[in-house]
């Protein structure tokens, strides 16, 4: 809970929620929010959800949010998120921290298929996803009624064999 004035600074910028589910939160939401996330520490036959903290080296500034959560036992399915303080972005870290999920998806998890999705319009996740060798499956077109309008999804995955390891 230390973290929650980092974690509160990136759920209630609305230039970082425009593209999410929620609107930017309050300081009792993040406090909430939080709460339920620091449990997630790992993907186990207990748990399916990894949440980690992104830290800027040097000064352990909190500085993004990002996910692994399994999406199917049986296929050996898992789903990736991330959101990354926009001072901070454009530096390599989203990638970084993005590929260290992976890694951790396919090599300790075991997942066979990892998938992220974004909203249409935001293009530094897609991008993102590009780069991390995820390739785009689908476009699907006012697929989801979000903040009071129909939007478009983008939907990436990677499967495990085509998963190359970045040094």
């Amino acid at each position: 809970m230390a973290d929650l004035p980092a974690f509160h600074a990136l759920q209630s910028r609305p230039d970082v929620t425009r593209f999410l589910y929620w609107d930017d939160r309050t300081l009792e939401q993040s406090a909430e929010m939080l709460g339920r996330v620091v449990g997630m520490t790992g993907i186990t036959d207990d748990s399916d959800a990894l949440r980690l903290a992104v830290l800027l080296a040097g000064d352990d500034a909190v500085i993004g949010d990002f996910s692994l959560w399994r999406t199917s036992r049986e296929h050996a399915q898992a789903e990736i998120g991330f959101i990354l303080h926009p001072d901070h972005q454009c530096r390599g870290y989203a990638t970084e921290a993005a590929r260290e999920l992976l890694r951790i998806g396919f090599t300790e998890a075991g997942f066979h298929r990892i998938v992220g999705r974004c909203d249409a319009r935001n293009t530094p996740s897609a991008t993102l996803m590009e780069r991390l060798g995820m390739r785009r499956e689908a476009h699907l077109v006012e697929n989801e009624f979000v903040k009071g309008e129909w939007t478009d999804e983008f939907v990436y995955a990677i499967l495990d064999r085509e998963w190359v390891p970045k040094r």
